[in-house]
């Protein structure tokens, strides 16, 4: 298993990484609190964070959804999180073009689940340089992603992830296969589980997705035993009116109390 680090944060060793962070970026000032209070909870419980948050979710179910608050905005606002609160970040791109200029802030670049077979994009996050962490479509068997890595590595690709964020179950419906863990796993490059995605229920709102937060600790403890190398979450502090994902992101309030039960599972494993 190949070793990813990230700054501090160690994906595929004997410490446990995390990503965290709240869906979209809303604005300037709730990045900055979301970060803060984050890495004083992480670094508090021995955690090391990548902070998480997307300048613009492109595949919002409905066209009056918001999206975010775009490409340069959002480099700006991360830019500024990674220089005041001091830890890695990661975002998402969805075209060619814009891996460039995310690779000039940001630690890592995210392959979004929908586009995780799209050669061109692949291509062009792996000639950043960068850590490139893809997260495994809801389309694809785990045995599937073989041929992801193939293309990054075709690239010249160094530094790759693999997430799982659960699996097409019929309509609106996802479920968590455990097994795709130690599958990916033997491709030689760490596994991260995301815990809030897979418990979302796909435009099971009709306009938004829905979701089933309160499966959210039995998944991401479920994959800790599995052997993942990472958890991704995403967190908020109101979860009532978070702008994306409502459903499925985790109250900031109950982030400590999850992963203090995620570090005594590691611990046990290990």
């Amino acid at each position: 298993m190949k070793e990813i680090v990230i700054n501090n944060v160690s994906f595929g060793g004997e410490s446990m990484g995390l990503i965290l962070g709240p869906c979209v970026i809303e604005s300037r000032d709730h990045s900055l609190v979301m970060a803060e209070s984050i890495y004083k909870i992480t670094n508090r419980l021995g955690f090391k964070v990548v902070f998480k948050s997307s300048f613009d979710k492109a595949n919002r179910s409905s066209i009056s959804s918001f999206r975010g608050l775009g490409i340069e905005e959002g480099l700006t606002i991360l830019s500024e999180v990674k220089k005041e609160i001091g830890c890695p970040i990661i975002t998402d791109i969805h075209e060619p073009s814009q891996a460039k200029m995310v690779s000039e802030v940001v630690d890592v670049i995210q392959i979004p689940a929908f586009l995780c077979r799209q050669t061109d994009l692949l291509a062009a996050a792996a000639k950043t340089g960068k850590t490139v962490n893809v997260k495994k479509g809801q389309f694809l068997a785990p045995w599937d992603m073989k041929n992801v890595v193939d293309k990054l590595l075709e690239h010249q690709c160094k530094k790759i992830m693999l997430t799982d964020r659960g699996t097409q179950f019929g309509y609106n419906n996802l479920i968590a296969d455990m097994r795709s863990i130690p599958i990916m796993k033997d491709f030689g490059y760490p596994v991260i589980f995301d815990a809030t995605h897979s418990a979302q229920l796909p435009g099971g709102d009709r306009l938004t997705s829905s979701g089933m937060r309160a499966m959210i600790p039995t998944l991401a403890k479920s994959a800790v035993a599995a052997g993942c190398d990472g958890i991704f979450m995403e967190v908020h502090n109101d979860i009532n009116n978070a702008k994306s994902d409502a459903a499925t992101q985790w109250p900031l309030s109950d982030l400590e109390h999850l992963l203090l039960k995620i570090k005594h599972i590691r611990e046990a494993i290990i």
